[in-house]
C-alpha cells in the first residue's frame, strides 16, 4: 500500500453517543488530514443528528454495504454495539478500508482469528483493525512506556489495576448490556478492559491468570465483579478488580517497582498531572537521586488520552503503509486475557497464556458454554 499524499476519507459506522462524543471530535482535530464523508447508522433519527453536526458533505447509509462500496473510504470509525464489530470490521477488511472501533473489537478470541485472517499482508501494509484503547496515546501514558521500555525505574514487581465504577439497573435497560452474545460480558470486558489493557501495555506479556467473577446485584447473564491474579512473563505479579457495584468510582494502575512506584489515578480519561512518580528510598537518598526524579516526571507538553491522540497514531500509520500501534498481538494478547480471566472464574482453574485456541470452549464464547453461564431464577449468586 503506496504512502498517501492527501487527505484521508474516513466513514464513521454507528451515529449514537459515542460517535458524537469521541469519533466526530477527534476527525474534526485531525481536519488537516482526515475528512469525515459518511455514516453509517439503521436509525435514521440519528444519521440526520450526526450529519447535521458533521456538515452537509457527510453522506447517510443504513447499510455498510453500499458505503463501502460508492464511497470507498480510506478508514472507518466503529461505534456500533459489540455483537455487530467483528461482522462490520470483516467487511471493511475485505474493501481494503482500515478499521478503528471502540472495545472490544469483537466478543471471543474466534471472532478476533476471524477478524486478524481479513487483514491484508505485511508486505502490502494492510489494510488493518485497530482497538480504540485511548488510554494508551494520552503523553503521561507514552512516557511511562518509554521509562518501563527503557528500565529507567527498576525491574517491575508488584502492580494493581482497579475498574471500579457504578452501574444501576437503568444503564442495564438496555437490550444488549449484560449479555454475553450482545456484549460479551461485564464489567471485565466492557469496562475494566480499558485499564487493562494499558496495564498489559506497560508490564508486557502475560503468563497465567487466577480469577472469580459474580453476580452479585444485577439480574444479567455475565459478571458484575471479578477479581483476577496475574503473573507476568517478566514475573512481576498483579492484581485486577473490575466492578460496576462502587458508588466511588475510580480508574487505577499502581506499579511498584525496584526503584520506584507508579501511580495513575483517573476516570475515565487521564492528564499528565495524574501520573504520580515516588522514588524508593536508596533512589531518592543517592547523590544522583533527584536527576533520576526529574527525568521521570512527565513531559511538559500535555496530550490527554483521548480518542484524537489516538487517531494520530493510526493516521501516522495509514499514511506510511505499517501496522497501527494496538492492533495484531497487542490488541489479541488484551482480549486473550479477558477470555482467560472468565474461563478461570468459571473453572477455578489457573489459566496460561496460549491455553485458550481453537476447540476450547472458551475460544467460541467467553463463557465458554458453561453450566452456569446464565444466571439462575433470582439472576445472582458466583459464576461458579
Amino acid at each position: 500500500m503506496p504512502p498517501v499524499t492527501q487527505r484521508l476519507r474516513a466513514a464513521v459506522v454507528g451515529a449514537g453517543a459515542i460517535a458524537t462524543v469521541g469519533h466526530l471530535p477527534a476527525l474534526e482535530a485531525h481536519a488537516d488530514e482526515v475528512e469525515p464523508v459518511a455514516v453509517v447508522d439503521v436509525d435514521t433519527g440519528r444519521l440526520d443528528a450526526f450529519r447535521a453536526r458533521a456538515g452537509e458533505g457527510v453522506a447517510g447509509y443504513t447499510d455498510l454495504a453500499p458505503m463501502l462500496e460508492r464511497e470507498r473510504p480510506d478508514l472507518v470509525l466503529i461505534g456500533s454495539p459489540p455483537s455487530l464489530h467483528r461482522e462490520q470490521a470483516v467487511a471493511a477488511l475485505r474493501a481494503g478500508v482500515w478499521v478503528l472501533c471502540e472495545k472490544p473489537l469483537c466478543l471471543p478470541l474466534a471472532e478476533y482469528d476471524e477478524i486478524a485472517a481479513a487483514e491484508g499482508p505485511e508486505e502490502d501494509g494492510g489494510p488493518y483493525a485497530t482497538v480504540l484503547f485511548q488510554h494508551r496515546y494520552g503523553s503521561g501514558a507514552v512516557h511511562a512506556r518509554e521509562l518501563f521500555a527503557s528500565g529507567a525505574l527498576g525491574a517491575p514487581l508488584v502492580a494493581h489495576c482497579q475498574t471500579t465504577w457504578y452501574r444501576d439497573a437503568a444503564y442495564y435497560s438496555v437490550p444488549w448490556r449484560g449479555r454475553w452474545a450482545t456484549e460479551g460480558g461485564g464489567p471485565a470486558m466492557g469496562h475494566g478492559i480499558h485499564q487493562t489493557d494499558l496495564l498489559l501495555h506497560l508490564l508486557g506479556d502475560w503468563a497465567e491468570v487466577r480469577a472469580m467473577a459474580g453476580r452479585l446485584v444485577h439480574e444479567v447473564e455475565s459478571e458484575d465483579v471479578s477479581t483476577a491474579l496475574v503473573r507476568f512473563e517478566s514475573g512481576a505479579m498483579a492484581t485486577v478488580v473490575n466492578s460496576v457495584l462502587s458508588p466511588e468510582e475510580t480508574s487505577r494502575i499502581r506499579i511498584d517497582c525496584a526503584d520506584a512506584t507508579v501511580e495513575l489515578t483517573h476516570l475515565y480519561g487521564h492528564s499528565n498531572d495524574d501520573w504520580v512518580y515516588t522514588p524508593a528510598p536508596h533512589v531518592a537518598g543517592a547523590a544522583d537521586g533527584a536527576d533520576r526524579v526529574r527525568a521521570w516526571r512527565t513531559p511538559a507538553a500535555d496530550l490527554p488520552s483521548s480518542h484524537t491522540a489516538q487517531l494520530a497514531a493510526v493516521l501516522a500509520a495509514r499514511r506510511a503503509g505499517v501496522r497501527p500501534p494496538g492492533s495484531g498481538h497487542e490488541a489479541r494478547r488484551t482480549l486473550e486475557f479477558t477470555a482467560a480471566l472468565y474461563k478461570s472464574a468459571f473453572t477455578g482453574l489457573p489459566v496460561r497464556a496460549g491455553e485458550i485456541v481453537p476447540g476450547d470452549p472458551y475460544h467460541a464464547a467467553m463463557h465458554g458454554d458453561h453450566p452456569d453461564w446464565a444466571p439462575g431464577a433470582s439472576g445472582r449468586g458466583a459464576i461458579r
